[in-house]
């Protein structure tokens, strides 16, 4: 009896894990994947994001049918991911938070060892489909909304400069190239670029120019869109946070639907160390100026001609 409730708490832990997998994997899947331009490369992709966990819910599989070497596995992957984390989210390079979240990933998974080993499952065939539903639900529930706001996006196909107006801005933004690259940037060279970008802002000069220049955080609010209507968005300094009429997406004319780059520098620094980054869908977070990712870039923008009357 006993043995049999610590392999059901066994089983609880597994699909915790498994879960929350599941929920990372759709979610980030949607938010900063399913970029590509063919439908087959964009579900190859889903599958690199869910592989966490196929590999957890095989680890459940096996642990359900021979509880100790399913206990030894599940321990030893969570001695591998803590490794991982005090090597690379270590609390001295992105905080204690950054490492505490990855918390479940750790030390669940040699809990979930330790009661496999001791413990024994009965009866299994309910055990083997909620090892094996449970995380697919997950990833249904959580995952068909976004996936028809993807199948929405707007894209008309242009990637050259912008004239953006409404909501109290005007400004040029830059077309595909040194100015707005597909490529990830630093924010120290996002500025230097944009101080020496050319005027139709296609190429570098030698020397500075001054003609662009980051967007600030309230421009970049401003001008935030979706289904080609501006959403209203309002940058209130005093909390650090945007609000909107109408959430914004990953869409034309400010954002490229078919890149990786999921965020953008802006001008506005929070202090001496942190600046603001602007997510597509309107959000705003401070981000270390030195802190570089694949998926973050820039935009440069410029005052456009003064209109005559």
């Amino acid at each position: 009896m006993k043995k049999n409730i610590l392999g059901w708490v066994a089983i609880g832990f597994s699909l915790a894990i498994s879960s929350l997998w599941a929920f990372w994997g759709i979610v980030e899947n949607f938010h900063e994947g399913w970029h590509a331009p063919s439908l087959g490369t964009n579900l190859l992709g889903m599958l690199r994001y869910l592989l966490p966990m196929f590999i957890f819910m095989a680890l459940s599989l096996y642990a359900i049918r021979s509880p100790i070497g399913g206990g030894i596995l599940y321990v030893g992957m969570g001695m591998i991911a803590s490794f991982l984390v005090i090597g690379y989210w270590s609390p001295w390079k992105y905080g204690l938070g950054a490492a505490l979240s990855w918390l479940p990933f750790t030390v669940l998974p040699i809990i979930a060892g330790v009661l496999y080993f001791f413990g024994r499952l009965k009866p299994r065939k309910i055990a083997y489909a909620l090892a094996l539903g449970l995380p697919l639900l997950v990833v249904i529930g959580f995952g068909l909304g976004p996936a028809i706001k993807v199948a929405g996006r707007v894209d008309d196909g242009f990637r050259g400069a912008r004239l953006v107006e409404g909501n109290g801005v005007r400004l040029i933004w830059a077309p595909e190239g040194p100015g707005w690259p597909r490529k990830s940037a630093s924010w120290e060279d996002a500025k230097k670029i944009c101080r020496y970008l050319t005027e139709d802002g296609k190429s570098l000069a030698s020397t500075p120019q001054d003609i662009w220049h980051l967007p600030t955080v309230d421009e970049a609010v401003r001008s935030m869109a979706r289904h080609g209507k501006n959403c209203g968005g309002v940058w209130n300094p005093e909390t650090g946070r945007a609000k909107y009429k109408i959430t914004p997406d990953k869409e034309t004319p400010l954002w490229n639907p078919k890149s990786r780059i999921i965020y953008w520098w802006t001008a506005t620094e929070k202090d001496e160390d942190t600046v603001y980054s602007i997510i597509y869908n309107g959000r705003v977070w401070p981000i270390a100026k030195d802190w570089r990712i694949g998926s973050r870039s820039f935009r440069a923008v410029k005052d456009p001609p003064k209109q005559v009357n």
